[in-house]
C-alpha cells in the first residue's frame, strides 16, 4: 500500500504544479514542473520507484522490473493523484487547465513530440533508476527532473507538453476538455513502450 500512496502523492504534486504554473503564464513553468518532479523522485524513489507517470510504469513493466497487477495499481494511483490535483487546481484558481497542442502544428507533429520526449524521459528513468550499473546512485532524481525540463522547454510549445497521461487526464477531465486526450494517451504510452524495448536491447544483461 505504501507504494501506491507514494505514487498518488508524487503524481498529485506534479500535476498540481503543472496546473498552477501553466495557469500563471510564467515562462519558467518548465523549471517549476521539472523541479517538482525531481523533488518528488527523491522523496519517493526508495519507496515506490517514483514513476508518477503511467507511461513510465508501462516502460518499467515491459523492462521486467514490475509485475502486471502492481503496474495496474500504480497506474490507478497515478491517475487518481492526477484527478485530485485537477480538482485542487480548480479549487485554487477556479478552473483546471487545458493541456492542448499548438494549433499551428499538425496532429502527427504533436503526436511525435509526445512520443519522442516521453521516450527520452522513460529511457532516462530505466537507465538511471533501474539499471544494475547505476544502482544506489545519487543523481537519478536530477536526471529525471531535467529530462522533463528540457522536454517542456523544447516541445511544450508544440504538443502542450504532457509527456504523461496522468497530467492530461487529471487536468483535462476536470476542465472538461476531452478532445485531445487520445494524443496524450497514445503518444506517451507509445514512447514509454519504445523506451523499454530500447533499454532491453542496449542492456541485454540487465533484464
Amino acid at each position: 500500500m505504501k507504494n501506491y500512496v507514494t505514487e498518488f502523492i508524487g503524481t498529485f504534486f506534479l500535476v498540481f504544479v503543472v496546473g498552477l504554473a501553466v495557469a500563471s503564464g510564467t515562462p519558467f513553468a518548465p523549471l517549476a514542473i521539472g523541479g517538482t518532479l525531481m523533488v518528488m523522485v527523491y522523496m519517493g524513489g526508495h519507496i515506490s520507484g517514483a514513476h508518477y507517470n503511467p507511461a513510465v510504469t508501462l516502460a518499467v513493466l515491459i523492462r521486467g522490473a514490475i509485475k502486471l497487477p502492481e503496474a495496474i495499481a500504480y497506474m490507478g494511483s497515478q491517475i487518481l493523484g492526477g484527478l485530485t490535483a485537477g480538482l485542487t487546481t480548480m479549487f485554487m484558481i477556479g478552473s483546471a487547465v487545458n493541456v492542448a497542442p499548438n494549433t499551428n502544428f499538425g496532429t502527427l507533429q504533436v503526436l511525435l513530440i509526445e512520443i519522442l520526449f516521453t521516450f527520452s524521459l522513460a529511457l532516462t528513468v530505466l537507465n538511471v533508476a533501474t539499471s544494475k550499473d547505476h544502482a544506489n546512485n545519487s543523481f537519478y532524481g536530477l536526471a529525471i527532473g531535467f529530462a522533463v525540463v528540457t522536454a517542456a522547454f523544447a516541445g511544450g510549445g508544440i504538443s502542450g507538453g504532457a509527456f504523461n497521461p496522468a497530467v492530461a487526464l487529471g487536468q483535462n477531465i476536470i476542465s472538461g476538455h476531452y478532445e485531445n486526450l487520445w494524443i496524450y494517451l497514445v503518444g506517451p504510452l507509445s514512447g514509454g513502450a519504445l523506451a523499454a524495448f530500447v533499454f532491453k536491447w542496449t542492456n541485454p544483461g540487465d533484464c
